[in-house]
Parts: C-alpha cells; sequence; structure tokens
C-alpha cells in the first residue's frame, strides 16, 4: 500500500498543474483581433523595391467564421469594386462588367504582397488546428496546420504576446515547409468597444524581394448584419451599409 501511495504522489507531483488549451488560445487570439462580427476601415499600401507605393481604402464588414465582404473606396480608379467570400470562394465585382467572377485565395486584387486570403480573412481557427504550442519568454508560439487543403498557406507559425493574446508575428510556410511571407502585427491600440488590437501589419516575402504591403487599420466596431449581405446580388450594394 505504501509504495502505491508513493507512486500516486508522485505522478500528481509529476503532470503540471494545468495544460495549455491550444485551440482555446487560437480562438482568443482571434477574438481579441477582431469581432466574431464588424465592419472596419483600413487603408492598403503597397511599396516597391524604388520606393513607390500605391494606396487602396477598403471598408468590410463580416459575419461569423466564413462571411467576408470588402468595397474600394479609393482609388477613384477602383470605387465600386467589391470582393465577397463565403468559406473559400471567393468573387469580385466590378461595376458594368456584369456578374461576379470568381477568384482565388493566392490571387489578390490589390497586387502587392498581399493576397486575397489576407484581404479577406477568416478566424484563424475556423481554417486551421494547433499542432502544439511552445513558450517563448514572453510569447506563445502556435504552431498551426490547414485544416484543407484549399486552405492558402498550409502552415503557420503564430508568435503571440502572452499578456495580450496578440500576434506579434506570423510566417506563412508551405506544406514542405517553405517560407512564403512573414506578418509583422505593430502599434497597438484602442480601437474603443473593448477592441484593443493591432493597428498596423506589415508583410514580405522572400518570393517578393524588395516589395512590402502594409494594412493600417483607422475603425474597427462590432456590428450584426444579415445574411443577405453576403450574397452575389447584393455586391452592388455594399456601399448602403456605411453610416
Amino acid at each position: 500500500m505504501l509504495r502505491i501511495f508513493i507512486l500516486i504522489i508522485t505522478l500528481v507531483f509529476a503532470v503540471p498543474a494545468y495544460a495549455l488549451d491550444g485551440t482555446q488560445l487560437l480562438k482568443q487570439i482571434d477574438r481579441n483581433l477582431n469581432p466574431e462580427s464588424y465592419e472596419l476601415y483600413r487603408k492598403l499600401i503597397n511599396v516597391e523595391p524604388d520606393g513607390r507605393k500605391k494606396e487602396f481604402v477598403l471598408y468590410s464588414v463580416k459575419k461569423g467564421l466564413d462571411k467576408v465582404a470588402a468595397l474600394f473606396l479609393e482609388p477613384a480608379s477602383e470605387r465600386g469594386r467589391s470582393t465577397l467570400r463565403l468559406g473559400e470562394n471567393m468573387w469580385l465585382y466590378i461595376p458594368n462588367v456584369g456578374k461576379p467572377i470568381r477568384i482565388t485565395s493566392l490571387q489578390s486584387v490589390i497586387g502587392g504582397v498581399f493576397n486575397n486570403s489576407d484581404i479577406l480573412q477568416l478566424d484563424y481557427a475556423a481554417e486551421y488546428d494547433v499542432v502544439k504550442v511552445d513558450e517563448t519568454g514572453s510569447e506563445y508560439l502556435l504552431h498551426l496546420k490547414a485544416k484543407t487543403k484549399t486552405v492558402a498557406y498550409d502552415q503557420l507559425k503564430l508568435w503571440a504576446d502572452k499578456d495580450k493574446k496578440l500576434p506579434t508575428k506570423i510566417e506563412c510556410r508551405t506544406e514542405a515547409d517553405m517560407l512564403i511571407k512573414t506578418l509583422y502585427y505593430k502599434q497597438v491600440k484602442d480601437f474603443g468597444g473593448g477592441i484593443v488590437r493591432p493597428s498596423y501589419i506589415e508583410t514580405d516575402s522572400p518570393l517578393y524581394k524588395g516589395y512590402k504591403s502594409i494594412m493600417i487599420f483607422a475603425k474597427i466596431q462590432k456590428r450584426d448584419f444579415k445574411d443577405e449581405v453576403f450574397t452575389l446580388t447584393f455586391m452592388p450594394n455594399i456601399d448602403s451599409l456605411r453610416k
């Protein structure tokens, strides 16, 4: 009996006081980045190796896990264009062209390093499983694996601040572990309504040497939408949602 008692005590103290739930941590990071349903304004800037820049201003709306739409406000040449994402299906609407056309996650409606998957981003937990979580000083390192082959990046390495539960850097990789691009999350800002998150995301890629793209968030707030907002027939009318 004494041996059994000693064995039990040994096992109890050998087990950590808690086991970090990677899936729950990733969901918390998602919610800290964005409400489940929201509207936001942001500027996207493409910077070329010679320093030339091209800027876009977008109004975006999201509902639940898999519905995202965005409207181009600037430049004038792009005004009125809109994009829609339902799960892994994406479309681009161009005024006076007729019905929306299909686009893919790895294409980019603005050029530059950000692709359509980055611009019309879903929750990370909706697309990725957590393989493991490492702790590195003041950060967590989450190793993520795509749930399906249709996801833009097969693997992600996500560094997150332990206190804020917000990403600081994300490496996007192929199935063969080749680095595609790196996202840097900077300038945490209080947007009101309990939303405190990075307001500036910069990305570069070894595949596009000398190029970088920047995403600057000007406004983000919780807002609910009807399902009809996220349909092909509503794409010409997204501007009517702006207050």
